[in-house]
């Protein structure tokens, strides 16, 4: 897919959709643009991948979506996000603009050194890892630090992607993903499940 108007296109939407996700403030609009990184990682992932198993990476990442967004609307009270320093946007976007910075220079030299995957999988994947970290590093809120988490594990499936074929590994990340997203909604009803007495 390097260096074609459909690689660009992808690579292109994949900074729009995760600037959005590490720029939104509602929860809703950060699970809708998580669910559409994952839909965009199966388009990098199904290069190497025969369609039938990028589409597990896919359905993996929408369930783990979905297990979010059921726990956070079951919340008993929504936590307000604050705007401070770091989470304010001025400084997120800063921070997002060195990570690409980072990944225009990094991506060219990782796809000459691996030899495995082309530009538009070394650019994909070390720019979801980059705004991941930086969601899990900055993020205060549990919400926030798991969606970093799903963001890192989907940019190194993708770097992943091009070395290993197999489907028992394809499965085992499905697995992680969805275990991901199951500890982050018991971290996010825990404190409303205290008993009454």
């Amino acid at each position: 897919m390097e260096n074609t108007p459909l690689g660009f296109l992808i690579l292109a939407l994949l900074v729009a959709n995760c600037l959005a996700l590490l720029l939104s403030r509602d929860w809703r609009w950060s699970l809708a643009a998580l669910g559409a990184q994952y839909l965009l990682a199966f388009f990098l992932v199904s290069v190497y991948w025969p369609l039938e198993l990028a589409a597990v990476k896919l359905v993996g990442g929408w369930m783990a979506t979905a297990i979010l967004g059921m726990s956070y609307l079951n919340m008993a009270e929504q936590p307000d996000e604050s705007a401070g320093f770091p989470r304010s946007r001025g400084f997120l976007g800063l921070a997002a603009g060195l990570v690409i910075i980072i990944v225009v220079g990094a991506a060219p030299a990782l796809a000459a050194w691996g030899r495995q995957f082309t530009g538009s999988e070394a650019w994909g994947g070390l720019l979801l890892i980059g705004l991941g970290v930086i969601q899990v590093g900055l993020g205060s809120r549990i919400f926030r630090i798991i969606l970093g988490l799903l963001t890192l594990l989907a940019g190194f499936e993708i770097l992943y992607a091009s070395v290993e074929t197999s489907i028992l590994v394809a499965g085992l990340l499905a697995i992680v993903n969805l275990g991901i997203s199951l500890i982050g909604s018991y971290l996010l009803l825990a404190p409303g499940m205290e008993p009454r007495s």
